[in-house]
């Protein structure tokens, strides 16, 4: 049984935005959109912006409206949004490519990022078309934060049909990107029948709190926090599709919003990963600190250090590989749309899994043991290293491997198709 590569073919993928951002017009934007190296490029010059502060930023712990600021300034968070639509036109791959140097210079952002993009897409995939064409229009006119999640959570959201629409009631524990969330896309259970949706609703409702109760020790930038819903009623346009795993209800299309979902995940993990040793082969090749200027483990030509450091990159670079055929597999999955079959889905769920659990190891293994190369003096705040580990191992706290792991094997040994599983 094998692994699905690539079909052929690729789709196109609260300030303004895109053209807003730069001053055109949407009606005279290019229909096509900016290239993938001009989103490449203004990621890369967003990513060294944070990485200017990031010590300082992720130590102060702030609720991260500043750095909204700057992916909004740059025309990021309207990347996915269709280029007629005034957003970037882009497509899933550059998305990935983004989120990825964006986590290397600040992992907590790279997350802010993915969640965003992952639920304002999944809110115009998993509207019907009338819906998703009105949700597009509305991301031109004033494009959104979104925050929140579609993971299956307990006790679950509930979702009351009333006259006129439905009443959302609950509390959701954890949820990224809320402190700074226009929007909130989460998952509620119909009271009646148990069935989950996904469900949007404004953020700045009277009937929604948001706690800024999440208190991590890794990731303390990615806006998280609980939030309340009591008696928020939600319109019938709210309440997007079926997040049913039941084969007889969940269509291949919609059941594949988890492995694009999920590959989001492997990107800011293998961004963490290369962002430590980006900076660890940095310090190193200065020499010597200004305030500590001795070398305790030996200098960057000690034979040790040489090994260590070819080892995590060996390690990195090769969950790279693994993802960067995850990440072609899921962009052809994208093409098929509506052809897309079961077997695709599961083939192709498999290998972002596969991905998952290589940049989980890399960036677990990497920000561990790069604080190594330095020695004692990594252990310094004033140097923030410790950043990267912790953010690494908070992230892989939310999104646990070993069950990816086990769906791998079990795809392998007896075929079974991994279940339908929405990142947190």
């Amino acid at each position: 049984m094998g692994v699905a590569t690539a079909p052929s073919g690729a789709p196109s993928g609260a300030e303004p935005t895109g053209p807003h951002a730069t001053g055109l017009d949407p009606e005279e934007a290019n229909p096509a959109g900016p290239d993938h190296a001009h989103w490449l490029r203004a990621a890369r010059e967003t990513a060294e912006d944070l990485a200017t502060d990031a010590v300082t930023r992720e130590q102060a712990g702030k609720a991260p409206f500043d750095e909204v600021s700057r992916l909004r300034e740059a025309g990021l968070l309207t990347l996915l949004v269709p280029a007629d639509a005034g957003g970037g036109g882009a497509d899933w791959t550059t998305a990935y490519a983004v989120v990825r140097e964006i986590s290397a210079a600040d992992g907590a952002i790279g997350q802010l990022l993915g969640c965003h993009y992952f639920l304002s897409w999944s809110a115009l995939s998993l509207a019907d078309s009338a819906r998703s064409t009105e949700a597009v229009r509305r991301s031109a006119r004033r494009p959104l934060v979104w925050g929140g999640g579609l993971a299956r959570q307990e006790p679950p959201l509930r979702l009351t049909r009333k006259a006129g629409g439905y009443v959302l009631e609950g509390r959701q524990s954890y949820a990224t990107g809320v402190l700074v969330a226009d929007r909130l896309a989460v998952r509620g259970e119909r009271s009646d029948t148990g069935e989950p949706f996904a469900v949007v609703v404004d953020a700045a409702h009277p009937g929604v709190r948001i706690d800024a109760d999440a208190d991590v020790f890794g990731q303390r930038l990615a806006g998280g926090g609980s939030v309340d819903f009591d008696a928020v009623p939600v319109a019938a346009a709210g309440v997007l599709g079926s997040l049913s795993a039941d084969e007889e209800v969940l269509s291949p299309r919609t059941a594949f919003t988890s492995p694009v979902g999920r590959l989001l995940s492997v990107q800011i993990l293998l961004g963490i990963a290369e962002g430590v040793l980006t900076e660890v082969r940095e310090y190193s090749r200065a020499g010597q600190s200004l305030w500590h200027p001795a070398w305790p483990v030996g200098s960057p030509s000690d034979p040790r250090i040489l090994t260590l450091h070819g080892e995590l990159t060996v390690l990195t670079r090769s969950a790279a590989a693994l993802t960067e055929q995850a990440v072609q597999a899921v962009q052809g999955g994208l093409a098929r749309g509506e052809d897309l079959s079961y077997e695709e889905y599961a083939e192709i769920s498999v290998l972002v899994a596969m991905a998952e659990a290589a940049a989980s190891r890399a960036a677990q293994e990497s920000t561990t043991r790069a604080l190594d190369v330095i020695g004692a003096r990594s252990a310094s705040s004033r140097l923030g290293f410790d950043r990267f580990w912790r953010n690494a191992r908070t992230h892989t706290l939310y999104e646990p491997v070993g069950h990816r792991l086990r769906d791998v094997g079990d795809y392998f040994l007896n075929g079974a198709h991994p279940p339908f599983v929405l990142p947190v």
